[in-house]
């Protein structure tokens, strides 16, 4: 990777950080391309099985970067500009991602934060989809991420006031589910997510994840959802994963997991809309 991204494995969790602390970690396409780039690589290798997003220093992600002579809000020139740089976002990926929001997330730097699975936070630090207050709108899908994460009202007060709020009103709120001191934001995170490299099926993880999202994007009612979790029941009952959850439990020995969710991956059924 870039300079402005670091990626490190070990023990079935890569950690990528966003490394450009001289501007608080600010956003630039290099670094998001660069993003991208990781989170395609990480969901494609089964050597890991949670990824761990943070930045650089005391801060998360400050927003865009307004230090080049052109302003990221100027008129965009012919197709290629998009609202949602991040492709894949992290909740399309199969894998487990976890934010650990370490510092100030404004903008940018926030919105991209609520496309991961679970957010960590700094207590202290400061948090705002900021964007409305520059004179444009919330990005990366966060007109439906939040009110996906916090329900419709409080969505609107985040996106349309723009207003800062700390870590422990973003955990009130439903943005984050923890805030800690800032110095114990990653370790928090990196725990979570050793543990669901150790002792979680990634096949499961996977399916799991997916359901999660796509329940919640396409508005499945709960019969549906219990539809969809019968049929992928089926995929793995009975499976070599299943028998050695079983058996590692009883034998309270660590699991040995060998589903591969890279070669044996197949899409989540679609339900119709009479179903």
């Amino acid at each position: 990777m870039g300079a402005d991204l670091t990626v490190a494995i070990a023990d079935g969790v890569a950690l990528l950080t966003l490394n450009r602390p001289a501007r608080r970690n600010a956003y630039t396409a290099q670094l998001g391309a660069l993003l991208n780039q990781a989170y395609r690589a990480c969901d494609d290798d089964d050597d890991v099985r949670a990824i761990v997003l943070t930045g650089a220093g005391e801060a998360f992600c400050v927003g865009a970067d307004f230090s080049a002579p052109a302003s990221p809000f100027d008129s965009p020139s012919g197709d290629a500009f998009t609202a949602s740089p991040t492709d894949p976002a992290a909740f399309e990926l199969r894998t487990p991602v976890i934010a650990a929001v370490n510092g100030h997330a404004i903008g940018i730097g926030l919105t991209i934060a609520l496309q991961t699975d679970i957010r960590i936070v700094a207590e202290d630090a400061k948090y705002a989809v900021a964007q409305v207050r520059r004179g444009v709108i919330g990005d990366c899908m966060s007109h439906w991420t939040l009110p996906h994460l916090v329900g419709g009202a409080v969505a609107a007060e985040l996106l349309l006031t723009g207003r800062t709020f700390d870590g422990h009103e973003a955990v009130a709120l439903g943005v984050a589910s923890r805030a800690l001191p800032g110095p114990q934001v990653l370790d928090h995170a990196m725990t979570i997510a050793r543990d669901i490299a150790r002792n979680v099926a990634p096949m499961s993880a996977a399916l799991s994840k997916r359901l999660l999202w796509d329940a919640m994007g396409r508005g499945y009612t709960p019969r549906q959802v219990a539809d969809l979790e019968t049929q992928l029941h089926h995929r793995v009952m009975g499976g070599a994963d299943a028998r050695e959850g079983v058996e590692a439990f009883l034998q309270r020995r660590p699991p040995h997991w060998t589903a591969s969710v890279a070669r044996e991956w197949e899409p989540l059924p679609q339900l119709g809309v009479d179903q």
